[in-house]
């Protein structure tokens, strides 16, 4: 009886260790699935076989991509919805995009990588992801594909990877719920045109922070329909800094609120803080702040353009505007490139609540010219601002 007992005890722990062996997350490595990772072999079918298998999961594996090797990737969307609450991939190698253009294999994709429909994804690692964009550069922008684009990707972490020359946007974030994007590098040329680091657009509740910018293009851009988004310890340059906008263009009606930017960086950026707008678009960019800035011979430190349109020449006033309201800079400290250190520039239906607090921009060396700001049809107030912003009241 006491033999019988025993085996039967046995019996239960070996069934038991057995359930909760497999209920540990295993790991699926993209080699296993026959990616070669020699940077010359096409490596996309065996990385969409890889993703399958980690949709299709219950059991929330691990998707890696391992150290020392590096992946040819064509165009690919890694499709959801997946099986497990939680979908995580590793990047510990490098994946590159094809380096001709004519080796592209699909002409007709916007993206390279693109990833719709996942939620609880997490990428991570300390891996690279290069775009391979020079070969872009100097054709039209309208044939550029972003590098990374997520769509419809709720509770979406981006972590500690390096993005290198995208032939356009190296990370693009649309139509999200819950995002923390934190201990990126992004990198490319400062000549590099349209190679925004992080684009955001009709997205809600996005936090970047902890990161490296430096680009061609925007730093960070917030675009039309996002809200309650958050950028901190930042560091931006070169570049284009980071916008609010551009938004309204084509008379689209578009929507920004809560963005709040502090303890961010800019160093020998063509803008600092930036809101902009086009001429007879509608809707608003209101609850804005800017805090805790420091600037770093930024050329245009501080501004508001409710005329902006992208380089082109004799933009056509318009009878509608993108409302800018209640917008806050405070603690901005640091040296202007140019003469003009604050730009507010707003339309006939003017930018209105627009508060400044302790604000000091000098020249940058060797300029010694004292710093300047133009401002017209503002409404708001200033306290400790140099330059001098004469349009606001306390000024």
């Amino acid at each position: 009886m006491q033999k019988v007992l025993i085996g039967l005890l046995l019996f239960c722990f070996a069934v038991s260790t057995i359930v909760v062996e497999g209920a540990r997350p295993s790991i699926l490595n993209v080699v296993d699935f026959g990616a070669i990772g020699d940077g010359q072999t096409n490596d996309s079918m065996a990385f969409l076989q890889a993703w399958n298998a980690l949709c299709e999961a219950t059991t929330a594996p691990l998707l890696r991509v391992p150290a020392g090797k590096t992946f040819l990737l064509q165009p690919v969307i890694f499709s959801g919805p997946c099986s497990s609450s939680r979908v995580r991939i590793q990047v510990l190698g490098s994946i590159v995009a094809p380096r001709s253009r004519d080796a592209w294999k699909n002409g007709t994709s916007e993206s390279w990588l693109s990833f719709s429909q996942v939620l609880n994804l997490t990428i991570s690692g300390t891996g690279q992801i290069d775009g391979q964009g020079s070969a872009w550069w100097t054709h039209p922008r309208s044939n550029h594909l972003k590098a990374l684009h997520f769509s419809q990707c709720d509770n979406l972490i981006l972590r500690g990877l390096t993005h290198i020359n995208s032939p356009r946007n190296h990370i693009s974030i649309n139509s999200c719920i819950g995002v923390i994007i934190s201990h990126l590098n992004i990198i490319a040329p400062k000549e590099s045109p349209n190679t925004d680091g992080i684009d955001i657009s009709r997205s809600s509740y996005v936090k970047i922070r902890d990161s490296n910018i430096s680009t061609g293009d925007d730093c960070v851009a917030v675009n039309g329909n996002s809200s309650y988004i958050r950028i901190i310890n930042v560091v931006c340059g070169p570049g284009h800094g980071i916008s609010v906008g551009s938004l309204g263009a084509k008379g689209l009606t578009d929507t920004v609120e809560e963005v709040h930017v502090r303890n961010c960086t800019f160093n020998r950026t063509q803008n600092g803080v930036r809101i902009k707008t086009w001429q007879g678009g509608q809707g608003f960019a209101r609850k804005i702040s800017f805090t805790q800035i420091t600037l770093i011979a930024s050329e245009n430190p501080v501004i508001i353009d409710q005329y902006y349109c992208d380089g082109e020449q004799n933009c056509k006033n318009g009878t509608t505007a993108v409302a800018v309201s209640n917008v806050i800079y405070s603690d901005i400290k640091g040296t202007s490139a140019q003469k003009e250190a604050i730009r507010l520039d707003c339309s006939e239906i003017g930018c209105t609540n627009i508060v400044m607090n302790r604000i000091y921009i000098a020249p940058s060396a060797p300029l010694v010219h004292q710093t300047e700001a133009y401002c017209q049809n503002v409404r708001g107030t200033s306290n400790n601002v140099t330059p001098n912003v004469n349009c606001l009241s306390g000024s």
